[in-house]
């Protein structure tokens, strides 16, 4: 039996089950139970920001933490051996792990949209929406936060395509080092259209910009010209690792990691978890962990991310406010989508109005939440 189970609970329903899962931790926790729509979630509490041109950080601290250790990252997985990912050939794809006899899918040649996955080491294995994989016949990104059990058999891994001009000799994925940013991986995360994420690909921003708003650093024509000269196969690290652009990004990641460390230096017993992120004076993004530790393995490649796209927007100087940034801890109010892996994982999705939250729980052997994201939706 497939143990993929997909749900859309009605925002009632979810109020009922939610009351039988405040042990999930400090996501959903408060002394009384699961935490109330509208209300903010967990012990954060938001930093001063830190700011460079169009760019803004909330650092977001918690007092309280999860040990993530057991969990093994996408990264290091690769570059140890442990996991591999690869095209998908005439591979029999085996979705049971309880000892009982294995239901077998067949999945044919290559396919632009899913690979296969095995995680060969004694951990879990985290996967984060908008992580690159490099190599294969084609550069992808994964579709959606999860947990892939230790010792697994081969998976199909859902995945969308950042490199649209190439598709050539190769099967094997060998690293990691790269999170897509903002616009590429709403579009992976939320939206799930390949059309929409091979045009942010070439977009830069999808946000909406106007006429009257000054220039980006990095102007689409500037963007074009690298796709000619630099990534003809409209490779996503080609395209945001080429001279044109990268001068750009690596100024704004150097100048806030600077104030960073700054902001979050001597916090006297609180970790950083995470961060609000605003451009201009819109707060536009949230990514949120369950320990110290693992915000500080994705940090540089989130920090990267958030400075490529600043530099695609226009170049205003207004500041969001704290106020606005504590919009970004609060659950949302609407209805709720879930996916689960019995055992392994639950993911589930919450829209209210413009905003979308997707929270990953790891369901063995405690639960909680390991990744929080929010995103404002630029559609």
């Amino acid at each position: 039996m497939n143990r993929i189970l997909i749900s859309v609970l009605g925002h009632g329903l979810l109020g009922i089950s939610a009351m039988g899962m405040a042990a999930l931790g400090f996501l959903w926790y408060s002394p009384s139970g699961a935490t109330p729509s509208g209300k903010q979630e967990g012990e954060w509490r938001l930093l001063e920001p830190v700011s460079y041109e169009n760019l803004t950080v909330f650092p977001v601290v918690s007092s309280s933490g999860y040990d993530t250790s057991a969990f093994l990252t996408l990264e290091d997985g690769l570059s140890s051996g442990e996991v591999t990912v690869r095209e998908q050939g005439g591979d029999v794809i085996y979705r049971n792990r309880d000892g009982s006899r294995p239901a077998v899918q067949n999945y044919g040649g290559p396919s632009v949209n899913q690979l296969v996955l095995v995680n060969h080491s004694k951990r879990p294995l985290l996967l984060l929406a908008g992580e690159l994989v490099s190599g294969g016949k084609q550069d992808r990104v994964i579709a959606k936060d999860r947990i892939v059990a230790p010792f697994g058999e081969p998976l199909p891994l859902n995945v969308f395509c950042v490199e649209h001009g190439r598709w050539s000799a190769g099967s094997q994925f060998n690293e990691a080092k790269t999170i897509v940013h903002p616009s590429v991986r709403e579009q992976a995360a939320v939206k799930q259209k390949q059309g929409d994420v091979w045009a942010a690909v070439t977009a830069g921003s999808v946000a909406e910009m106007s006429s009257a708003a000054p220039a980006p650093r990095v102007p689409s024509a500037d963007l074009q010209a690298t796709i000619r000269e630099e990534a003809p196969t409209q490779s996503y690290s080609k395209i945001y690792e080429s001279r044109r652009v990268n001068s750009s990004v690596e100024t704004v990641v150097s100048e806030i990691q600077r104030r960073f460390r700054k902001e979050t230096s001597g916090l006297n017993g609180k970790r950083v978890v995470g961060v609000v992120v605003a451009y201009g004076g819109e707060v536009a993004w949230s990514d949120i962990f369950a320990s110290d530790e693992l915000f500080n393995h994705y940090w540089s490649k989130l920090l990267r991310s958030y400075a490529v796209e600043a530099v695609a927007r226009p170049t205003v100087r207004e500041k969001a406010s704290a106020d606005d940034a504590r919009e970004f801890l609060r659950r949302l109010s609407g209805r709720e989508q879930t996916e689960s892996e019995p055992g392994v994982y639950r993911w589930r999705e919450i829209n209210e109005e413009g905003l979308s939250q997707i929270e990953l729980d790891t369901l063995a052997p405690k639960m909680f939440t390991l990744h929080r994201l929010v995103v404002r939706r630029t559609s």
